[in-house]
This record gives structure tokens, sequence and C-alpha cells, in this order.
């Protein structure tokens, strides 16, 4: 039984490995699957990162590390 299940479970997790394609891979830098896309929803989602989180910032560049603002 348990040797079913472990054979289960790797076919399972074996089924959502896929090949991209050379001629698909257009689709994938498409400018709609970017996640920065909107900048309305890129603040609406630093809002809520900054209050639950109680922090900000942190999605630019990094500053010398001198531990000064």
């Amino acid at each position: 039984m348990i040797v079913r299940l472990m054979l289960l479970l790797a076919l399972m997790t074996a089924s959502g490995c896929a090949t991209v394609k050379p001629w698909e891979r257009a689709h994938l830098g498409d400018y709609i699957m970017r996640a920065d896309r909107d900048p309305l929803d890129d603040s609406l989602s630093e809002h809520v990162h900054f209050t639950r989180e109680a922090a900000a910032g942190g999605r630019g560049v990094g500053g010398g590390g001198c531990g000064c603002n």
C-alpha cells in the first residue's frame, strides 16, 4: 500500500514538469507576464506589506551598506 502511494506521489510530482520550446519562450517574456506591470497594484502591495510587516522599501537597488538612510 505504501509503495503504491509513493509511486503515485512520484508520478504526480513528475507530471508538473514541462519543457518550453524555443518558439514558446516569447510568450513567457511578454509584458503581461511581468509582476511589476501595474503601478497601482505595486503601490497597494507595498502598502499592505508595510501595514502587516512594519517594513517599507527593499524593492529597489540597495545602498552602500553604511547603515544610514
